[in-house]
């Protein structure tokens, strides 16, 4: 008989690393649509199955940030590992590099020439595409941060199944930059500059007098970009949305607070609203200590947070 139990516990172990082995195997490739007449590049990762599988058309944040939420300087994978993970449990996915960053970037390209909407349109081309695959059972919509936005409105628009707000702010843009600029140790006086900047901005008034600490943020060239942003309330855009809605927001993330959380719920309460503990805006696991938070933006070993994905495969 023991030697039976000790068979049995063997076969047992010997499938289950038979399924570990199955599960662990996902097909990545390149893809790549045209929007507008601008080629966007990205990676699609699909499960190892001859079934149909649903999928998710994951938005990277503001700035420099590649497909695999990347930029200069600051490498950190977590885009990539969040596609991989998912196709593990049987979902593909689609991460793409903004029009102009990355491999995305085209001859010509000019930050000034770009607006939001543009980005929007993007993402809607993407969901098109998606849909009119038929290996895929569902398109969702995952945006992190500023994607969240771009995604809720691309959702509506193209009909996706589905949208997830992936640390995604509540309020419009100005707003959450007059937040992170307003910390404490804040130069009152820089606040106040912020404060001009932003009101010249939303009036449509390009100015070129920027102080060199803040060219990053105000650089004249982009100031059309961020007058199109300014003008969208997220906590009204996901009001929009009639399909399923997750909200997902991690408890230590330092650019984007819990209460914009409830804020996006306020908006749209048929909403699921998770709140995960030690999740940073990366969706990794960090400290709430800002500089050891920050630390994980260039840490591309660190894994997504693991709460996070058993959430995003239980709402799919």
């Amino acid at each position: 008989m023991r030697e039976l139990v000790i068979l049995f516990t063997f076969i047992l172990w010997a499938l289950g690393a038979k399924t570990a082995e199955v599960l662990a195997k996902s097909n990545t490739s390149d893809i790549s649509i045209i929007s507008e007449g601008v080629e966007l590049k990205g990676t699609t990762e699909e499960p190892d199955s001859k079934k149909n599988f649903p999928v998710i058309l994951l938005i990277a944040g503001s700035g420099p940030t590649d497909r695999n939420g990347n930029q200069p300087g600051l490498t950190n994978n977590s885009f990539k590992m969040l596609a991989h993970e998912l196709a593990l449990n049987g979902i593909a996915s689609v991460r793409y590099d903004k029009r102009g960053i990355a491999q995305s970037y085209y001859e010509g390209f000019s930050n000034a020439s770009v607006r939001f909407d543009h980005y929007v349109t993007d993402a809607v081309n993407w969901i098109k595409y998606l849909k009119e695959n038929e290996k895929y059972s569902k398109v969702y919509v995952a945006g992190l941060s500023e994607g969240s936005l771009i995604g809720m409105l691309a959702a509506e628009q193209a009909g996706a199944d589905g949208f997830i707000s992936l640390n995604g702010p509540g309020r419009p843009a100005d707003e959450i930059i007059m937040q992170q600029v307003s910390r404490p140790g804040t130069p009152e006086n820089v606040i106040e500059e912020v404060k001009t900047l932003i009101a010249k901005v939303k009036a449509g008034e390009t100015t070129r007098e920027i102080p060199p600490y803040l060219m990053n943020l105000f650089n004249p060239d982009i100031q059309p970009y961020l007058k199109s942003w300014f003008r969208y309330n997220p906590a009204t855009e996901i009001g929009k949305l009639s399909v399923p809605v997750l909200i997902i927001q991690g408890e230590n993330d330092i650019q984007v607070k819990a209460e914009d959380a409830d804020i996006l719920f306020n908006g749209n309460q048929s909403a699921k609203k998770v709140l995960i503990p030690g999740m940073n805006h990366i969706l990794k696991n960090a400290e709430k200590d800002f500089q050891l938070n920050y630390a994980t933006y260039n840490n591309p070993e660190l894994p997504v947070n693991d709460e996070l994905i058993r959430e995003l495969v239980l709402f799919i």
